[in-house]
């Protein structure tokens, strides 16, 4: 049984910074791909960064600059370093982790306020 547990969400003003950790824990082993997906109300949920067990990272063209991912295969841990937020980053952060296939975590809102 895998488990993704995520952590680090909460309520911000704009322009404040958020931490967001996923941790997995159970029968999981050599993890590939990990990353985040956001989903905001009324819209589709989209791919907001990812990084590779070589520590190759993409993002999101909104968030470049702003959010950085990083990994602890240690751990089995990826966090996501949100600063500079904007309104518009409100949504359910979701994690995955892809090993020998995708597991999800249950989501963590973050809300940015005006």
């Amino acid at each position: 049984q895998v488990q993704l547990v995520e952590s680090g969400g909460g309520l911000v003003q704009a322009g404040g910074s958020l931490r967001l950790s996923c941790a997995a824990s159970g029968s999981i082993f050599n993890i590939n791909a990990m990353g985040w997906y956001r989903q905001a109300p009324g819209k589709e949920r989209e791919l907001v960064a990812s990084i590779t067990s070589k520590n190759s990272t993409s993002s999101a063209d909104s968030v470049k600059g702003r959010f950085t991912i990083s990994r602890s295969n240690a751990k089995n841990t990826v966090y996501l370093q949100m600063n500079s937020l904007k309104p518009e980053d409100t949504a359910v952060y979701y994690c995955y982790v892809f090993s020998v296939r995708l597991y999800w975590g249950q989501g963590t809102q973050v809300t940015v306020s005006s």
